[in-house]
């Protein structure tokens, strides 16, 4: 038999993939056949990515050692990879990280994989540290469920002269943000257990209040890609009936927390922002910061500033 080069097998898995697409999509496939398993986005990128994986090279090394072929165990690892794919698990599972802001996070079963779309928190949240008005402050952040930690850790890297804090409920989730503050951002995180503020004395000391809530409204879950629905942990995306059940519990608080003038800034579903609004008004300790859109035009991030 032939070996199977680099190349050759980068080939292979796309056309794998695409004809098991061409499969799942077929109406008059039986629902109990295999192929009906996930759909595959981008199958070459999916191939590069899990292949430049297995053997521990960059995506760029898979072109210039195209040639190279595979030995036993190789194969056998990519395969094992190609059939978690298959059955749904994200790549960002199988391989253990993912990209996000200007890092490469660590990421694993039980938290929540970053989203292109909350790389609008960290950049409105910088914007907010770097307004110091000529002043050198160093100022306190609080990310309340900080899930992988992919923004307080990209905060911290990008802007080490403040301090900053995170919280989760889950302990899996604070020992792999843990990890990614150790690798990335050099422990300038300190994190801690918590359900947003429930272990923190109520007194104001925070400048900056982030956070990424699960704001899926609970009927919603079922509709979502099987892959979220099936491998992501459902703690970190149902938002109750509406979806705005934990804005309520944090705007209920926030104010106890954040000192007078400071900011509380949340990521919200692109079509929140009124519900979100209201609920804000019926507290009098907030005024509208205003509205952040991400890179689709979308309302991203919604910012509230305490009142004096």
């Amino acid at each position: 038999m032939a070996d199977w080069t680099i190349i050759k097998l980068l080939a292979w898995t796309e056309s794998y993939f695409k004809d098991r697409n061409r499969e799942g999509e077929n109406p008059e496939t039986p629902k109990n056949h295999s192929t009906k398993t996930t759909l595959i986005d981008s199958p070459r990128l999916t191939a590069e990515i899990l292949l430049a994986h297995t053997l521990g090279i960059r995506r760029l090394d898979l072109y210039l050692q195209y040639d190279r072929p595979l030995d036993r165990s190789e194969l056998s690892q990519f395969k094992t990879r190609i059939k978690r794919r298959l059955a749904g698990e994200p790549v960002a599972y199988i391989t253990g990280s993912k990209g996000f802001y200007d890092s490469n996070f660590y990421v694993a079963k039980g938290v929540l994989i970053p989203r292109p779309d909350t790389e609008t928190l960290v950049g409105a949240s910088l914007a907010f540290l770097s307004d110091t008005d000529g002043k050198s402050e160093t100022k306190q952040v609080l990310e309340l469920g900080t899930g992988s930690g992919a923004v307080v850790v990209s905060l911290a890297k990008a802007a080490p002269e403040h301090s900053y804090f995170a919280c989760d409920l889950s302990l899996t989730a604070l020992k792999i943000a843990q990890k990614n503050g150790q690798q990335i951002a050099e422990n300038r995180v300190r994190f801690f257990a918590g359900s947003w503020f429930s272990a923190l004395r109520p007194e104001p000391y925070f400048d900056l209040v982030v956070s990424n809530p699960p704001y899926i409204p609970t009927g919603d879950i079922q509709g979502l890609q099987a892959e979220i629905r099936n491998f992501e942990p459902l703690s970190a995306l149902d938002g109750g009936s509406d979806g705005l059940d934990c804005y309520r519990r944090i705007l209920d608080q926030a104010h106890r927390f954040i000192v007078p003038g400071g900011t509380l800034m949340l990521e919200i579903g692109y079509d929140q922002r009124p519900g979100l609004e209201s609920i804000a008004q019926s507290h009098s300790r907030y005024a509208s910061g205003g509205i952040v859109k991400d890179l689709a035009g979308h309302d991203r991030v919604v910012k509230f500033k305490k009142i004096d």
